[in-house]
C-alpha cells in the first residue's frame, strides 16, 4: 500500500507559478500510475492531469498549455509545475496513485494541499 503526501501549496497571484510535489512511500512507487486531482469550494473534485509508470502525460484541456506533470521515481515524487496561474485555478489539490489504471480511476489519495490564486 503506497501513502501520498501532497506539498508546495500556497498564495500566488494570478500570473505566478507554483510547483506541487506528491511524495509516495510504502510501495514501489515506479509501478504506479499518478494523476493530480483539484476540488474548488462547492465544486465537484475534477481531473487535471496525470503520468503513467511509463511517463506518458495526460491534461485537462484548461491547463493543457499551462501545467506540466512529470515524475522522479528515484525521488519517489511526482511534481505538477503550474504556470500562468488563474483565479479559476484556486482549489485544494490531491495527488493519487494506482497501479492498473493510467488516468483513475485510483486506489490510494493524498490529504491535499491549497493553491489560492489572488487577483
Amino acid at each position: 500500500q503506497v501513502q501520498l503526501v501532497e506539498s508546495g501549496g500556497g498564495l500566488v497571484q494570478a500570473g505566478g507559478s507554483l510547483r506541487l510535489s506528491c511524495a509516495a512511500s510504502g510501495g514501489t512507487f515506479s509501478i504506479y500510475h499518478v494523476g493530480w486531482y483539484r476540488q474548488a469550494p462547492g465544486k465537484e473534485r475534477e481531473f487535471v492531469a496525470a503520468i503513467s509508470n511509463g511517463g506518458t502525460t495526460y491534461y485537462v484541456q484548461s491547463v493543457r498549455d499551462r501545467f506540466t506533470i512529470s515524475r522522479d521515481n528515484a525521488k519517489n515524487t511526482v511534481y505538477l509545475q503550474m504556470n500562468r496561474l488563474k483565479l479559476e485555478d484556486t482549489a485544494v489539490y490531491y495527488c493519487a496513485a494506482d497501479q492498473w489504471h493510467t488516468a483513475g480511476p485510483y486506489d490510494y489519495w493524498g490529504q491535499g494541499t491549497q493553491v489560492t490564486v489572488s487577483s
